[in-house]
């Protein structure tokens, strides 16, 4: 059973999300926050598999909420999935770099919004090739130079490579086709490397990859 708390401030937008969510066969709401400050009491309360964070909230606001779970060592199996208004929200970047595992639309089909949860407590991040865009773009506007890739010096050559995949937005079966492999050899890679770089998952690996200087924007297209 996957266990979901929903932090909103609008009464109305959790109850909506509990009614879809609670009807799963596979999902159950742990908990509700109306602020941020909730939130991170309820989380450390219930340890949820996953966190629907509404970005903009009283009290405390969900990227610092996100920023107080996913830098609790205690709380490293939550899974933090951002709620904004616009997908062009100016706070995604930020939420990533906060440790959340991607973000969705408020007005998401329901079936997506199901799809989010499976696939963040599968490991998977909501990072669609064009939000990788524009987050790479955002981290070519905002960093003048990469970090020193020293910590990629502890992967093999296939790993990195996989990274650099992931880094531009590719799928698990999409690595695989691309290097020829089947894909549980292309998640294996990714898993090894998520662990080995202390990545939470692959929205981590998205930022770790460009930080490093092993993806480029000019890549992207």
């Amino acid at each position: 059973m996957i266990r979901v708390l929903l932090a909103d401030d609008q009464s109305l937008v959790r109850a909506g999300f509990r009614a879809l969510l609670d009807a799963q066969p596979d999902i159950e709401v742990a908990g509700e926050a109306a602020d941020g400050e909730e939130a991170v009491r309820r989380i450390r309360e219930l340890r949820p598999d996953v966190v629907l964070m509404d970005i903009r909230m009283p009290a405390l606001d969900g990227l610092a909420a996100t920023r107080q779970v996913t830098g609790d060592p205690r709380l490293e199996d939550v899974r933090v999935v951002m709620l904004t208004t616009f997908e062009l929200d100016e706070y995604v970047f930020e939420a990533i770099r906060s440790g959340a595992s991607g973000f969705l639309v408020k007005d998401t089909e329901p079936e997506e919004l199901l799809r989010a949860v499976r696939a963040v407590v599968a490991g998977d991040a909501l990072l669609s090739p064009g939000v990788t865009r524009r987050l790479i773009s955002e981290f070519a506007s905002r960093s003048k130079e990469p970090a020193a890739a020293g910590a990629l010096t502890q992967l093999t050559e296939r790993e990195r490579e996989v990274m650099a995949l992931v880094g531009i937005g590719l799928s698990n079966e999409e690595i695989a086709r691309r290097l020829v492999v089947s894909p549980l050899t292309a998640k294996t890679h990714v898993s090894r490397t998520m662990v080995k770089l202390g990545a939470r998952d692959r929205a981590q690996l998205v930022v770790l990859a460009y930080e490093s200087g092993l993806v480029r924007p000019g890549w992207l297209g």
